[in-house]
């Protein structure tokens, strides 16, 4: 009886484990939105860390949160270090690519989880009105593929990225 006790124990603990190491080694969240701007006025609200951080869903997450711009205002060497509470991280973001159609950024994470992921955002005319999509990938270590097991990642991120791109439409729309 015992013995079947600890067998069935260890088959408990082992096998999220084993699926775990299974899954993918990395990931990637992507959110669309459509927003009735032109996209070079999208463009300068992503491009421009200042106005970005004025619809980031993540400086709204910590109204005490600390930060410190480096470098140019806008455009690559962009830079935004940031100290907040346990929802928000530390860390610092920076755009290293910038083109009419794009902005790349890095987000480096320090706290809670170190990370380090690439952030996309495309602009692609629509009519009147330009998509929008706020895309994250990076690696995907142990760890967070056994997190993974009992939270979806995809939703939490997502979650924040909708509500960014919905600040995002909000602004740009009310200033058209």
């Amino acid at each position: 009886m015992i013995k079947t006790i600890l067998i069935l124990g260890a088959a408990v603990i082992a096998v999220p484990l084993v699926w775990a190491a299974f899954k993918p080694d990395t990931f990637s969240v992507q959110r669309t939105a459509s927003i009735k701007a032109a996209p070079d006025k999208l463009h300068a609200l992503i491009n421009d860390m200042r106005a970005f951080n004025t619809w980031n869903p993540y400086n709204r997450k910590d109204p005490a949160m600390k930060g410190e711009y480096q470098g140019p205002q806008a455009g690559p060497g962009a830079v935004y270090r940031f100290e907040g509470n346990k929802e928000v991280g530390k860390g610092s973001v920076s755009i290293v690519a910038t083109e009419p159609s794009k902005v790349t950024m890095k987000l480096d994470m320090l706290e809670p989880f170190e990370g380090h992921n690439t952030i996309e955002f495309r602009l692609a005319p629509q009519g009147d009105a330009t998509e929008v999509t706020w895309a994250m990938q990076g690696r995907n270590p142990y760890i967070a593929k056994l997190a993974g097991l009992f939270m979806n990642m995809d939703r939490m991120i997502g979650r924040d990225f909708e509500a960014g791109l919905a600040n995002l439409k909000a602004q740009a729309e009310k200033a058209a």
